[in-house]
């Protein structure tokens, strides 16, 4: 049997053109690259999963690159890029704060920085989860972070920025990392699956990407996953039976029978959904979800604010359209407030199904009465 690599460290980023998303950053490094100006200190923040880490190694790998590109990027021939490629790099240090946190570990680290390198220009520490180091920790790094010798280079990484103590901060260039937009990871795994010769479904792919919340790593072990369960074939129904996802169909479906005011069939289509295994909250939670969407598909103006793939735009549109604003605010009020307050509800079944009924009785309430 192959030994497996996980498609996360298989696609990994080489270059920062390759990097996801992130393009704010990667543009700013290379023309500090470019122009000589380079910080002795770097902090990169952001969720888990965006590539900090990843921007940290391409860093390290192309300030030390001796024929480096027109566009900044390491050439990966030279004896310095060959090495870092091969893991033998003696330039390049990575440092796990979680497991390595405290100051006879930092005082250990300050030692190492007073030898020069004996090849190469710099010598590149990565420190990924830094806010995990203790305060004396912090406190012994503090001077040599302040003024390093010329040839060291510092690159924190961590999620937690709120839990950096001030003075660090103000001795590095903060850089932030934001979340992955959906259509970039969507863009990503469909390249990964190309590769792969993975076959799938637009709706699959989208699933993928959403359940990731803005994290590429994340999108790429669900990915690995579902290839799996699917054996190579990802289709949308086996995603959301092996993610444990609710249909978004029956939101729409849901908002239908509101709007003829089915009660019955209401508390028939919720009892489908109790019967898949699904729990009240995640049902109210999705459906205050899929209201916002219709609200936000009311205007083609905020359209690209709805996170879902271009068929599904149009599908909320088109119930937006034929609800008109007024009808959802009312369902997302009654939603909204039936979802903040389930936590505390004795029979939480009774709840959302009361909650239903008042939706489902929402148009019946607006129309004019008529005099007898």
């Amino acid at each position: 049997m192959q030994n497996f690599i996980v498609s996360a460290r298989k696609y990994r980023p080489a270059t920062f053109d390759s990097v996801v998303g992130q393009s704010h950053i990667t543009t700013t490094l290379k023309n500090a690259i470019r122009s000589g100006q380079l910080a002795q200190a770097f902090l990169f923040c952001g969720p888990r999963g965006v590539g900090k880490t990843t921007c940290a190694r391409i860093l390290a790998k192309t300030i030390n690159c001796t024929n480096p590109t027109a566009e900044m990027e390491a050439c990966g021939e030279c004896e310095s890029c060959r090495s870092f490629n091969s893991g033998q790099s003696m330039n390049i240090f990575e440092l796990d704060a979680a497991s390595n946190n405290s100051v006879d570990d930092i005082r250990s680290l300050v030692e190492q920085v007073r030898i020069p390198p004996q090849t190469g220009r710099y010598k590149v520490y990565i420190i990924d989860e830094v806010h995990m180091l203790s305060p004396s920790a912090f406190n012994a790094f503090l001077k040599t972070l302040e003024e390093p010798p010329a040839y060291a280079k510092f690159i924190l990484a961590t999620t937690e920025k709120h839990k950096i103590i001030p003075t660090i901060l103000s001795r590095c260039q903060v850089f932030d990392f934001k979340r992955i937009e959906t259509p970039d990871i969507v863009n990503h795994l469909e390249y990964v699956a190309s590769k792969e010769g993975v076959t799938y479904e637009p709706e699959a792919i989208q699933i993928i990407a959403r359940k990731a919340e803005g994290g590429l790593r994340d999108a790429l072990s669900t990915f690995d996953q579902l290839v799996s369960f699917t054996a190579g074939n990802l289709t949308k129904q086996r995603c959301l039976e092996n993610l444990n996802m609710l249909d978004s169909d029956y939101y729409f479906r849901f908002v239908d029978i509101f709007r003829n005011g089915d009660v019955a069939n209401a508390l028939i289509l919720y009892q489908e959904i109790i019967d898949k295994g699904f729990d009240g909250q995640h049902f109210i939670t999705g459906l205050t979800e899929h209201l916002r969407n219709l609200m936000v598909a009311s205007d083609p103006a905020t359209h690209r604010l709805l996170d879902a793939s271009d068929v599904q735009r149009q599908q909320y549109a088109q119930q937006s359209m034929s609800c008109g604003l007024a009808l959802i605010m009312k369902y997302l009020e009654i939603s909204s407030d039936y979802e903040y307050r389930f936590r505390d509800a004795n029979n939480k079944r009774l709840f959302v199904e009361v909650a239903l009924m008042k939706m489902a009785a929402v148009v019946k309430n607006l129309q004019p009465q008529t005099a007898g």
